[in-house]
């Protein structure tokens, strides 16, 4: 009897960590299903967006996702491997991707210490900083004139979180109008709902430059409230993915493909209207490439 139960409990304990090591293979996951799950967003211009409103997304931090995708294949000897494509948002991406729905978060996620604690991040592809877009008729121009307005922000976003420390620090009373996604919070903005709309200066930037009327709208770039790194997310314990997706990442920037992959997307007429950012690359973004890691903020 005591054997048995013995045998029982060893069964059980190697079917849990069976288990737990096919949750951590992300490779035996994709060569078992034909296929790797990225996922993208729908208006994160130029990171990752649908530029006619359908089909799979493109942009920058997509590019980037497909070397590692072509590494991929290589490494599986699957050149055929399909491509899979699920759009997130800022409130289910971890969750999405820690239950195997997705392998790679491909968009604008921010490397924080706290999303540390659930998930892996490549080394970083982009710094930006974090503040606001107004209309250029609101007559803000600076973070301390928001005092008394509504300001709209990204559910789940860092933003979010940033402009709830500055309220807390005395430093301003603001409403907040929070936004389903980037694209929705920008619409806020622009039908006067908000006042402000705190995001990344980046994504302000190719909002602006994609709206209707771009002359309408200036940001506030002498003011920042964190300088924050974007990094492609992975599943945390899983050394043979992780091998992969940071060198693919690394080899990229120690070739100078990614300056190419980022004036592609920044300095240059972009889809679906051909509009172009003019963002150039900043010091703290060449800093990265230059001596690449994975810190989060």
């Amino acid at each position: 009897m005591q054997s048995r139960y013995t045998l029982a409990l060893g069964f059980a304990a190697a079917l849990l960590c069976t288990s737990t090591l096919a949750q951590t293979d992300t490779l035996a996951k994709i060569k078992a299903a034909g296929s790797i799950q990225i996922g993208g967003r729908d208006s994160q211009v130029p990171f990752s967006y649908k530029p006619a409103g359908g089909g799979d997304p493109v942009g920058f931090t997509n590019d980037i996702c497909l070397k590692i995708v072509d590494a991929v294949k290589a490494k599986l000897g699957m050149p055929n491997l399909e491509v899979r494509y699920t759009i997130l948002t800022s409130t289910n991406r971890i969750p999405l991707l820690t239950n195997g729905t997705v392998d790679l978060d491909c968009a604008t996620t921010t490397n924080t210490v706290q999303r540390q604690q659930q998930v892996d991040f490549a080394p970083s592809h982009f710094v930006t900083n974090i503040t606001a877009a107004v209309k250029k008729s609101s007559g803000i121009n600076t973070l301390a004139d928001l005092n008394g307005k509504t300001v709209s922000t990204v559910s789940g976003s860092t933003g979010i979180q940033l402009l709830r420390q500055y309220r807390k620090a005395g430093n301003v009373e603001v409403q907040e109008l929070a936004a389903k996604d980037t694209a929705d919070g920008f619409l806020l903005l622009s039908s006067d709902r908000s006042a402000a709309y705190i995001l990344d200066d980046v994504q302000l930037a190719g909002l602006i430059a994609t709206s209707t009327k771009p002359g309408d709208f200036k940001i506030l770039t002498g003011e920042s409230l964190r300088q924050e790194p974007y990094g492609i997310m992975y599943r945390k314990d899983d050394p043979a993915f992780k091998e992969i997706v940071d060198k693919t990442v690394l080899d990229l920037m120690k070739s100078g493909a990614i300056e190419q992959l980022y004036a592609k997307w920044f300095t240059k007429p972009i889809p679906p209207t051909n509009a172009n950012l003019n963002f150039p690359m900043t010091d703290a973004v060449k800093e990265i490439y230059k001596n690449p890691n994975n810190k989060g903020v």
